[in-house]
């Protein structure tokens, strides 16, 4: 017999008399009886991954009304508003990390199964979590309590607090007039030549991450789509771009608006842009306003609904960790935007001729979900989702439970009539999780050709043992990541005692200030990745940031984050060789280790990089070319 303490805070445990179970953490130092969450589920990691895509799916087919979920928010014929909620995005690294809460208590559940628990308190100050442990206890008949601790204070910018305390329907109101006035500027941009368009081959992009300077000047160039551009002009073929405008530091609305302007008359008819809100209008506005009306209704019957047959239902009931997210999709600024995009989307390819092929980023977020719905509706071209960097084992945007992929109805899954993967292990990657075969092909991957002329690298510490280890920090888009990657290596500082070089290399979203780490001997670079690898002997990154694998990929020493609040995001996850630490003990070993090695050689096959693009040659140019 049990009885149980759940530790759900960063700082060690106290000692108790019952056995403790570490929420986040992987520590089981401190204390006998320990059992650590994130421990079990690395131990059985496609396990649990499959039971919360299980209970995804299953909520979809939940039986409300007398219809599934799915047919319940069907907007139109054959277009269901599920798969562009959050809870169908699964995107559980930065909008809804309470998903790794859900994966946990699946976890504590499989544990939990055949021991016999008379008392549960948890320590935390996550009251989901502790409403879901309460349920779970109340059906079993358990003893529980809630130590209720405090949220540690985060900075926030006082406007953006104000904002947080608003209902999630005001919050769609302010998001939707500050969205619309912020994008008015592009409002009719490009919208002749994408009509009158000869171009046969379409993409929808983002507009970000483009060279600016080269952009001013009217050539585009895209760390998303390399020379792919280049290549299409030189054979002569037409291509429309259709990007999503992403707010950034870089450009205002104003000034994208102007440089699609730019590149429209510099394209000359080859090469034609437009912004998603170029098709934006009154008339699109007040049908986005009268779908989100209804999506408001809609969600709060829904909602009930749901939360009773959960319930009722024997299994574990997950619900208090994605009201949230529910009431986000249906009634706030997640709900007006997805409605937005639908329209507009509708307008756009209404207007484009008919196309031989067009592609899309696929990241599997909600607009995605309705660009294809929208595709399938009104067009028999064929449409390619193309991931366009990796495909990472728990980022489970790219996963869905195997029924999914069963097109038994007419609202099943959306998916592309193909997937452009750029390697082995992303195909394997999407292979394992169930996706059809047949529906996948191969290209080259575009934001990594560089690597075609990296040359191996075999590297012998020992050659030159006083020499100064040359570590290359690679920073993450999302703030927390780089936060807790910057605290562990101030940490660690202090138990090397051999001269460390440290350059680091920012994401573009998320700049490092070294005024915040003056124990950290730091220069900041913004020069791209390939040419730091050069000059660096280890690379240290967080736990989710792709640009690891550039480090990977030429031999060079991988040390990564392991954060316990998280899955591990990593995309070098199972590959041999790397390096992952949770502690600055752990980093400071790892450094160690790796100056003890004789040789690291490396180079591998990660990604299909060729430049002279053969595979993308053959969809994109060959008529023959059976999709």
């Amino acid at each position: 017999m049990y009885k149980i303490v759940i530790w759900d805070k960063d700082a060690p445990p106290h000692k108790f008399d019952s056995t403790t179970i570490l929420w986040r953490s992987f520590s089981e130092e401190s204390q006998v009886e320990v059992v650590s969450i994130p421990k079990l589920i690395e131990k059985s990691d496609q396990k649990y991954k499959e039971r919360y895509l299980a209970w995804v799916y299953e909520l979809g087919e939940m039986t409300i009304f007398g219809r599934s979920l799915i047919e319940n928010l069907l907007l139109r014929n054959n277009l269901s508003y599920w798969w562009m909620t959050l809870i169908a995005e699964k995107c559980n690294f930065s909008k809804s990390p309470h998903i790794n809460d859900a994966i946990r208590f699946i976890a504590f559940d499989d544990w939990a199964e055949h021991r016999i628990i008379t008392d549960i308190e948890i320590v935390s100050s996550n009251r989901a979590v502790a409403e879901c442990i309460k349920l779970w206890s109340r059906k079993r008949g358990i003893v529980f309590r809630w130590h209720h601790i405090k949220n540690s204070p985060t900075k926030v910018a006082f406007v953006r607090s104000i904002y947080e305390c608003f209902p999630d329907l005001l919050k769609g109101v302010i998001w939707a007039i500050i969205r619309i006035s912020e994008c008015w500027p592009f409002r009719g941009v490009g919208l002749q030549h994408w009509t009158a368009t000869q171009g046969r081959v379409t993409f929808f992009s983002y507009l970000f991450n483009l060279h600016f300077d080269k952009t001013k000047v009217g050539i585009f160039d895209s760390q998303y789509w390399g020379t792919l551009p280049d290549m299409l002009l030189q054979e002569g073929v037409g291509a429309n771009w259709l990007h999503l405008y992403i707010k950034n530091k870089e450009f205002s609305s104003s000034m994208a608006a102007d440089m699609l302007e730019r590149l429209n008359r510099a394209g000359n008819g080859k090469q034609i842009h437009v912004a998603l809100e170029t098709f934006l209008s009154i008339t699109i506005i007040f049908k986005a306003g009268l779908d989100w009306i209804r999506l408001i209704f809609l969600g709060a019957r829904l909602g009930r609904g749901i939360e009773q047959s959960l319930s009722k239902n024997a299994g574990i009931n997950l619900w208090p960790l994605f009201i949230k997210d529910w009431k986000k999709s249906m009634s706030g600024q997640v709900a007006i935007g997805n409605m937005l995009n639908l329209h507009l989307f509708e307008s756009a390819i209404k207007l484009l001729p008919k196309q031989h092929v067009s592609v899309y980023l696929q990241e599997n977020q909600s607009w995605e979900f309705g660009l294809i719905q929208i595709w399938k509706k009104n067009r028999n071209d064929p449409l390619i989702g193309c991931p366009h960097t990796t495909v990472r084992f728990w980022d489970l945007r790219y996963f869905n439970d195997s029924r999914s992929y069963v097109k038994s109805n007419h609202n099943h899954l959306p998916m592309p009539d193909r997937v452009a993967l750029n390697g082995n292990v992303a195909t394997r990657a999407y292979l394992d999780g169930g996706y059809p075969s047949a529906d996948l092909v191969q290209v080259e991957a575009l934001r990594y050709l560089h690597l075609e002329d990296a040359k191996p690298r075999v590297i012998n510490y020992k050659d030159s043992p006083n020499k100064p280890l040359r570590l290359l920090v690679l920073g993450d888009y999302v703030s927390s990541n780089t936060l807790k990657q910057m605290d562990l290596l101030g940490s660690a500082i202090q138990g090397i005692f051999e001269e460390l070089t440290i350059i680091v290399k920012p994401h573009p979203a998320f700049l490092i200030n070294p005024k915040h780490y003056p124990n950290i001997s730091m220069k900041i670079s913004m020069e791209p990745i390939a040419e730091l690898l050069k000059d660096c002997d280890v690379a240290y990154s967080s736990g989710v940031t792709s640009a690891a694998v550039d480090a990977y990929c030429i031999g060079t020493p991988v040390i990564s984050v392991l954060d316990p609040n998280l899955m591990n995001l990593s995309p070098l996850r199972s590959c041999d060789g790397v390096i992952f630490i949770s502690t600055s003990k752990e980093l400071v070993k790892a450094l160690y280790s790796i100056k003890c090695k004789p040789n690291i050689v490396g180079k591998t096959n990660y990604f299909i990089v060729d430049k002279d693009l053969p595979r993308w040659r053959r969809i994109l140019l060959s008529k023959k070319e059976k999709l």
